[in-house]
């Protein structure tokens, strides 16, 4: 299989080889494909109890408002220190 990549993508691969995040631009390649496989074949039940525990919370009344959550968000953000 011949694979055609941008110069950036080449450059980007090559740079992570260098680093030692990768043994090889191949490896770096097979990591890829299969992160993507196993997203396209993720169903996503794990995620199913923490969807079913925020809606109960917002059943019990303990959500807040999404002006309220950003207001307060913004408080915080204003005490940190540059």
């Amino acid at each position: 299989m011949n694979i055609t990549l941008s110069p950036d993508q080449k450059k980007w691969l090559e740079a992570q080889v260098g680093a030692g995040h990768f043994s090889s631009v191949d490896d770096a390649l097979a990591v890829a494909v299969a992160e993507l496989m196993a997203i396209n074949y993720d169903d996503l039940a794990w995620a199913k109890p923490y969807v079913d525990e925020a809606r109960a919370a917002v059943a019990r009344g303990e959500a807040a408002a999404l002006e309220d959550a950003l207001t307060d968000i913004d408080a915080h953000v204003g005490t940190l220190k540059p």
